[in-house]
């Protein structure tokens, strides 16, 4: 498997640490710790256990195991914050980052800066799971066709309500009044103030995404797996 840069490499890797499967399982059993003092990329170890090919998921975790492994902890976390979708560790990665900050701003400021730069808000409306269903019937369907239509068109719905809820359970959506800069600080702070805290709480924190993603292109350039680097 080969990523077309660092950035969509980290976001599968850590997408990957949220799924419970079988293929998460199996990538474990071709990890030696021996690996990564002899500095083995993936290919090579894939080889070396016998295997031609493992699929993306596996790739994806062993991916997020090695950076999780190679990364200083606050590189670790910053990328666990920001592209994480593990709401555990998201949340813990947030909290982790607020100590780094160096700002005049009260806890209670860093805490909502720091989160609400972690979990941007979401644009335009917010999708709802559907409650109901609608199907069209031929009026001179016999009844059987027309039992049968509606069931059909029940399960679908049932189906796709299920996958939207799913969907929605993965992701953290904090409410629209958490982004305001008002409900950030109790010391009635100018807002020319605040701006300027949450301008720099903000600053810092890209700044160490940015060093946090070359540290990982190291990783994910030693491994080879990067599509430049194969050209």
């Amino acid at each position: 498997m080969i990523y077309p840069g660092v950035l969509s490499a980290v976001v599968s890797a850590l997408a990957a640490e949220a799924i419970d499967n079988t293929s998460k399982q199996a990538w474990q059993k071709l990890y030696n710790s021996a690996d990564e003092e002899e500095g083995g990329d993936l290919a090579t170890l894939v080889r070396s256990r016998g295997a031609e090919t493992i699929d993306r998921t596996q790739v994806d975790c062993w991916v997020s195991a090695r950076l999780h492994h190679g990364l200083e902890p606050k590189y670790w976390n910053a990328l666990m914050a920001k592209y994480s979708t593990h709401k555990g560790r998201k949340v813990q990665a947030i909290s982790a980052l607020q100590a780094l900050i160096s700002t005049p701003a009260p806890k209670l400021f860093l805490f909502k800066a720091t989160t609400a730069w972690a979990i941007p808000q979401l644009k335009g409306a917010r999708q709802k799971v559907a409650t109901s269903v609608s199907v069209e019937i031929p009026l001179d369907a016999p009844a059987w066709r027309r039992e049968s239509m509606v069931k059909a068109a029940v399960a679908a719905g049932r189906a796709k309500a299920k996958k939207d809820e799913s969907r929605s359970a993965d992701m953290i959506v904090l409410k629209d009044s958490f982004y305001d800069m008002n409900t950030w600080d109790n010391d009635g702070t100018p807002e020319r103030t605040r701006r300027e805290w949450r301008q720099k709480i903000f600053a810092a924190l890209d700044a160490l995404i940015d060093e946090s993603l070359v540290e990982a292109g190291h990783i994910i350039r030693d491994e080879g797996l990067l599509l430049s680097d194969a050209a």
